[in-house]
């Protein structure tokens, strides 16, 4: 700076002020410099430190890509790494970030079980309603016991077996033990237990009874019936038909069979629906007056050692009605089994 000369005491002044002024000026732009040289170098480190966030998002994101597509995130293309940072984070907080994969079962899982176990207990409940059912159904000879069976086996569908229909069988076959049996059923008398338990277990170990059967008129003495407990045989229901001995006779007496259907009639309560069936209806060799009543005596002398035994099971049955109402009587007993 050039110097001045004044006579007061200004000169001092001046000349010191604007050099102190320039220093001041000096210092000033230096401070300034090294702020914007500061602040220059921070917002690079700002930047470079973006730079790298941005590069791992970027390259985290890459990792996702390979994840489930409902959980990726696509960037748009961009000029600019900012706007890239701008969509990651619209893109975040658009879908939940991914989570661990929990070793566990989920909640849905849990939730899918708890389901399928009681969907289990459903069906082993309905399995055991569902088991097979073992009836035995016994009465006098003409008690109704054809009929109800035919009911019976119609509406449940197990399987029907007379002991009377195999001992007949194997007559008409002329097997040894058929020719045995006769003797007994044609004087009325109760066929021996060697002859008939044979049949019947064998019978019922035949696959069609796996899902129940209906045994009808046997077993029809206490010899009968522990027979068939040492074979493992035993019924869950005892059926007894009780009919009045007078209507029973007037039963048997006018008892016909059709050997061309083995269709049973009667010439009274259910005739034959023409001539022509008419004709060749046959009376059975027990069917008579004589060997009815002789039946009958047989029957009352063995009907309460085989109930002592089935005392538990048993239900009684009022058979002196309409089929319809016996049968009626006879499906809840079988349907609260």
């Amino acid at each position: 700076m050039k110097r001045q000369k004044y006579k007061s005491g200004g000169e001092i002044r001046f000349t010191i002020m604007p050099a102190l002024t320039a220093s001041s000026l000096f210092t000033s732009s230096s401070l300034r410099a090294s702020k914007t040289t500061t602040s220059t170098s921070e917002k690079n480190s700002s930047s470079s430190s973006s730079e790298r966030k941005t590069n791992v998002v970027c390259r985290s994101q890459k990792q996702q890509k390979t994840s489930a597509s409902r959980n990726s995130i696509s960037l748009a293309p961009s000029s600019s790494k900012n706007e890239c940072i701008q969509q990651i984070a619209a893109k975040t907080k658009a879908s939940p970030p991914l989570l661990p994969t929990a070793t566990g079962p989920t909640p849905t899982q849990i939730a899918a079980g708890v389901f399928a176990a009681a969907a289990i207990g459903v069906t082993a409940r309905k399995a055991m309603k569902k088991k097979s059912k073992k009836i035995v159904i016994a009465g006098a000879p003409a008690s109704g016991k054809g009929t109800q069976c035919e009911l019976i086996v119609k509406k449940f569908g197990i399987t029907h077996i007379s002991a009377g229909d195999l001992l007949r069988a194997a007559v008409a076959q002329g097997t040894e033990d058929g020719l045995k049996a006769k003797e007994f059923m044609d004087r009325g008398d109760l066929v021996p237990d060697e002859v008939v338990v044979n049949m019947v277990k064998s019978r019922l170990n035949e696959p069609d009874c796996a899902g129940g059967w209906l045994l009808d008129g046997y077993p029809r003495s206490a010899s009968q019936a522990e027979a068939l407990s040492s074979y493992g045989i035993e019924p869950d229901l005892f059926l007894l038909l009780d009919v009045p001995d007078e209507e029973l006779l007037e039963r048997v007496v006018g008892r016909r069979l059709d050997p061309v259907t083995g269709q049973i009639y009667h010439l009274k309560f259910f005739p034959p629906p023409d001539e022509t069936v008419a004709k060749r209806l046959t009376q059975r060799s027990d069917d008579t007056d004589e060997k009815a009543q002789n039946r009958l005596k047989v029957h009352h002398a063995n009907v309460n050692a085989v109930l002592s035994k089935y005392k538990n099971i048993m239900k009684t049955i009022d058979g002196n009605r309409q089929k319809t109402t016996v049968f009626k009587e006879i499906e809840g007993l079988i349907n609260s089994m």
